[in-house]
């Protein structure tokens, strides 16, 4: 038999996420922080549901083969493509993914989209784009995954949004990305304040200068300059911003809900 000590530490051992159905926008990129926190999540036991406006079948098999290799075993996974910006068809994402899975224990909402340009350069054409990916997506998803949540009385949601949204812009992102992903910080707080009464958990990460395709767009020199002013000297890693996606989406933030994370190098403490 076991003696107690031992038993006490094996519950530390653990996967974080085991069985647990976790859905993940935004991942078909293998740079994404979408791919990443899927990689990880995995690691941890989660069976995935892989939404993205890109996915196609050779996507999905890239993105199948490259977590499995990476952690070094089959898993249960399942990639849709999904327009967030349409209600309809997050809707119907859901439903595939409960008809496939069952249900739903998580959404991890990392789909999104920047431009960066003055506000007097900002077109409505471009202003309602941003809006309707950043935002509207994010309500969108965030409502489809919610009626299931309702139901079963339990869930975990992890929107991101951006540092943009606490100050302002300043880095990465106009005054409408900015716009956007304070509105997302708004949302999730709004909807861990409604839900909590559900046993359902909603909280918010801000990420900065995280090491994705967002950044292809700055020149050496204006990347130096952004890394100068962080205080550990370094961009962040997709695998750095995934391990707090796990620890808000797993039981070890059981009573966290409505908060906003910081994952930022000390750019923005406040």
């Amino acid at each position: 038999m076991k003696n107690r000590a031992s038993e006490e530490n094996s519950k530390y051992q653990l996967l974080q996420l085991e069985n647990k159905v976790c859905i993940i926008t935004g991942a078909a990129s293998l740079r994404s922080i979408g791919y990443g926190t899927a990689e990880l999540f995995a690691a941890h036991g989660a069976k995935l549901v892989i939404l993205d406006l890109a996915m196609d079948d050779q996507i999905a098999s890239q993105l199948t083969n490259h977590i499995e290799t990476q952690v070094g075993k089959k898993i249960e996974i399942i990639c849709i493509q999904c327009d967030i910006r349409n209600a309809a068809d997050c809707d119907n994402a859901i439903e595939k993914s409960v008809a496939y899975f069952g249900t739903i224990d998580c959404l991890v909402n990392c789909a999104g989209i920047v431009k960066s340009e003055g506000m007097l350069s900002i077109t409505e054409q471009d202003y309602d784009l941003i809006m309707d990916v950043n935002l509207k997506g994010t309500f969108n998803i965030c409502k489809s995954v919610l009626k299931v949540f309702a139901e079963k009385q339990a869930g975990v949601i992890v929107n991101l949004a951006s540092l943009a949204g606490q100050r302002g812009g300043g880095l990465v992102g106009g005054s409408h990305y900015a716009a956007s992903k304070g509105g997302v910080i708004s949302l999730t707080r709004s909807i861990a304040r409604e839900f909590a009464p559900m046993n359902i958990r909603a909280n918010v990460i801000c990420p900065a200068m995280i090491e994705t395709p967002m950044l292809d767009g700055l020149t050496d020199e204006q990347l130096d300059n952004v890394v100068a002013g962080i205080p550990l000297r370094r961009v962040g890693k997709t695998s750095e911003l995934a391990g707090a996606c796990l620890f808000l989406a797993s039981d070890l933030s059981g009573f966290v809900t409505g908060a906003t994370i910081d994952v930022n190098g000390g750019i923005h403490i406040h």
